[in-house]
């Protein structure tokens, strides 16, 4: 089994091996009939390019060598923009996916580190296993498991609880074993492999990673530096937008995740001066919200107003009349994007 392997394989999974938020089936549940004025806000898709430069997020694949960092700056000379941040640090030779959050989405890149992660890695074992007992023994490793981070690693060494939600073995062809892994956040896969060497007496090291995961950004909607550099040389020097819009999408798809709360016209502009959210501005919800839960206020349109926790679940908004639902957190959209409430001409 070749090095390289592990960007050729994609196969399909079965349901048990999904991330969390995958699993979970969510409804729009109508509290109250209602339109929006198109006169206000836009549409996220109709963006003009400019606008979803200040507020998107392009899904990089980035390559072996330059660090997590090297490629958010490299993203912003591309752009010519001040701030790019990534999601989930990768290391240096560590290849796949990397959400980059431009300019004002930068706050919002934080987000998808609670939605979990997967990856594809290339396992050498020290000695010969037969493939059943591989599949078995790493079985041991699907579930919470204690690891103590690296030496060389960005966070505290010291001793603490990861989820892994699944581990798939892809292919074994003597001492490499190709599997997939879907898991929390903060999760060494280099230290679970030498863990799984340790534990079985075998020894076993990474021969090679590459994330094919973060949340719902993956290997599909995955483009490249160079992709990304000649999309915006188009646009600049053409005048041709098909090829970047491809590439940049709207902020939006960064809580595409998390659970939504959709609020009338009228109640936009008090929520973006920081307003907590009452029960009487909500129009829509998704089901499954449950108290303290992150969620992302949005307006009838689709665009990112907030997050916030919710103080109520869905069961109790839809059938309440009145209530604090939400207290807010962060604010993304400018005020005045829509008229005050005192101002505001009903449809």
């Amino acid at each position: 089994m070749k090095t390289g392997k592990v960007k050729e394989i994609e196969k399909a999974k079965d349901s048990r091996s999904m991330l969390p938020f995958e699993s979970v089936k969510r409804e729009l549940l109508v509290k109250r009939e209602a339109e929006t004025n198109d006169d206000f806000g836009c549409y996220p898709e109709k963006r003009s390019v400019n606008q979803l430069i200040d507020f998107g997020v392009v899904n990089i694949d980035k390559p072996s060598g330059p660090t997590s960092h090297q490629i958010s700056a490299y993203v912003q000379k591309i752009l010519g923009i001040e701030k790019a941040g990534h999601s989930g640090t990768l290391d240096p030779k560590v290849t796949g996916v990397l959400p980059i959050a431009l300019e004002r989405a930068t706050r919002l890149a934080h987000l998808l580190l609670k939605s979990g992660k997967e990856y594809v890695a290339l396992m050498h074992l020290h000695d010969e296993l037969p493939p059943e007992e591989i599949r078995k023994l790493i079985s041991d490793f699907v579930g919470s498991i204690e690891q103590l981070p690296p030496l060389k690693s960005a966070v505290k060494r010291a001793l603490r609880t990861r989820h892994v939600y699944y581990i798939d073995i892809i292919e074994t062809e003597e001492k490499d074993v190709l599997f997939r892994i879907g898991c929390e956040a903060g999760t060494y896969i280099r230290k679970l492999i030498h863990d799984f060497g340790a534990k079985n007496k075998i020894g076993a090291n990474m021969a090679e990673l590459r994330r094919t995961k973060v949340a719902h950004f993956s290997e599909e909607n995955i483009s490249t530096l160079q992709d990304l550099s000649d999309a915006f040389w188009y646009w600049k020097n053409n005048g041709n937008e098909k090829y970047i819009r491809k590439i940049i999408m709207p902020a939006e798809f960064i809580v595409k995740s998390i659970p939504k709360i959709y609020v009338f016209d009228t109640t936009v502009d008090t929520l973006c001066h920081g307003a907590n959210l009452n029960v009487p501005g909500i129009a829509s919800i998704e089901s499954g919200i449950s108290k303290g839960n992150t969620v992302a206020v949005m307006t009838l349109k689709g665009e990112f107003i907030c997050y916030g926790n919710a103080v109520m679940d869905s069961h109790s908004i839809m059938n309440s009349e009145k209530g604090f639902a939400v207290k807010t957190n962060k604010v993304f959209m400018q005020p005045s994007t829509y008229p005050k409430t005192n101002s505001y001409k009903h449809i």
